[in-house]
């Protein structure tokens, strides 16, 4: 009798074992499956997560962006320029900054209900006075280039101009083939300086970095120099309006776009700007200044 209790109670613990083992051998894929789909509930998390907190980041951008306000708020607008640049913007014999850019940006404030506040400033720094805050816009026939486009926000063109030789009309150069050993003024920090150190003559000229266009110009007709590279504009201005004793010689070098230039998150205020360009060449304002100062409408703002 007890050896058939005894022989029970090891065939309950024998079966209690098999199933022990039966349970333990089971399909491991099975027992993997649920962290798959832990995997995928956390990337699916985190993605979620990224795009709130770029959506967020986004937000809040547009929610800084006080440029306009700001402008609005102080009642004007701190234009930079070189106020050596005719005809865009430049010092007058009476001492008054005026010129093309000056005149458009005047009817863009008066339009926006503020002050236009006209600051010199140096070329070369330029930069870096829109971004200590000393002004709100670089606006003074900037032409666009990649360095710009990458360290401020910049308007659309809303100017063409080519990059030119100018020379004495009694000068011996008649042509950019005879720039050779002759030394060119240019003006320090601007875009003609970086195109005629890039291009092919450059190995066979010396080059002459001054402050302005209007210094080098005037240190060609004393003598110092044999020609001057600068815009087209400024060296039409200045030959038709100043009655110049100047020949511009064929061809250029790189033709350009102006435009005026931001910090690079004041999309508002430039974007106000924007706007109230192309409403001044759809209601003609634009063209009028451009007549005033040109004698035709050569502005591109659409």
């Amino acid at each position: 009798m007890k050896k058939n209790i005894f022989t029970s109670i090891l065939a309950g613990i024998a079966a209690v074992s098999m199933m022990g083992a039966f349970t333990g051998c089971s399909d491991p894929n099975k027992a993997s499956e649920p962290k798959k789909s832990e995997t995928e509930t956390t990337t699916a998390a985190q993605e979620a997560d990224t795009t709130a907190a770029a959506d967020t980041e986004s937000a809040d951008a547009a929610a800084e962006d006080q440029s306009l306000q700001k402008v609005l708020d102080d009642k004007k607008l701190v234009l930079g320029l070189d106020a050596s640049f005719p005809p865009m913007g430049f010092t007058d014999e009476s001492n008054e900054i005026v010129g093309f850019d000056i005149d458009v940006a005047q009817e863009v404030c008066d339009r926006m209900g503020v002050e236009l506040v006209k600051t010199p400033i140096n070329w070369d720094t330029k930069e870096e006075d829109l971004n200590v805050g000393k002004i709100d816009c670089i606006w003074n026939g900037m032409s666009i280039n990649p360095a710009r486009a990458e360290a401020m926000n910049l308007s659309e063109p809303y100017m063409k101009n080519e990059m030119i030789f100018v020379v004495p009309a009694d000068s011996e150069i008649k042509s950019m083939d005879d720039l050779a050993g002759k030394t060119i003024g240019v003006q320090t920090g601007s875009t003609a300086q970086e195109i005629l150190e890039a291009a092919d003559l450059y190995a066979d000229i010396t080059e002459s970095p001054l402050e302005d266009n209007v210094t080098a110009l005037n240190q060609m007709e004393l003598g110092f120099s044999d020609a001057v590279f600068l815009d087209s504009v400024v060296a039409n201005y200045l030959i038709t309006s100043h009655d110049k004793d100047y020949v511009i010689l064929d061809g250029n070098l790189e033709a350009e776009e102006y435009a005026i230039g931001f910090r690079k998150n004041d999309q508002a205020l430039r974007d106000e700007v924007q706007k109230q360009l192309s409403e001044m060449k759809a209601d003609g304002k634009l063209g009028e200044i451009s007549e005033k100062w040109f004698g035709s409408d050569i502005t591109t703002v659409k």
